[in-house]
């Protein structure tokens, strides 16, 4: 199981002082692509998401509680955060480097209509080993890390913030 999301300190101060407005968050979906892998294979084990075995929705908490501990969440707000997650995949079969790639589409609406659509990626290392018993567990614990940058990284498109106001 990955662990549960722990939200960045950096990212809800960023929407904190970011002047955006409360939003709400909505439905993540997730493709079929073959690089949006679930659950994700770490040398022959297999790790799930703990929110509904699903890392869209692993990625939709994620948000939910940034947007809360930054008093910007709001379940009736007139603006929608939502998404796809378009790729997700770890791989800690390196020696001595584990990496990651994640690659999301979000969208903000305001009534109905877009206001922002764009897709982020990001690409997470790690120092990893040989040994199983050290790459597995510290794999795992890197993917909490990796969202926290797909989420920096959203958070620094100054067009989504612009859309959130």
């Amino acid at each position: 199981m990955a662990p549960p999301y722990s939200a960045s300190i950096d990212n809800v101060q960023k929407l904190k002082n970011s002047g955006v407005s409360p939003a709400k968050v909505g439905e993540f979906a997730s493709s079929s692509d073959k690089g949006n892998v679930n659950p994700i294979s770490i040398r022959g084990g297999s790790m799930n998401s703990p929110y509904q075995k699903s890392y869209s929705k692993y990625v939709e908490e994620a948000l939910k509680q940034e947007l809360s501990l930054a008093n910007k969440m709001a379940p009736d707000a007139a603006v929608e955060i939502s998404g796809k997650l378009l790729k997700n995949d770890l791989d800690a079969s390196g020696f001595s480097t584990g990496v990651a790639d994640i690659e999301a589409r979000f969208i903000v609406k305001k009534s109905g209509q877009v206001l922002y659509d764009q897709v982020k990626s990001v690409h997470h290392e790690w120092p990893s080993s040989f040994v199983g018993a050290i790459a597995i567990p510290r794999a795992t614990q890197e993917y909490p890390n990796m969202v926290q940058k797909l989420l920096a990284a959203l958070y620094a498109d100054q067009a989504f913030l612009e859309a959130l106001k």
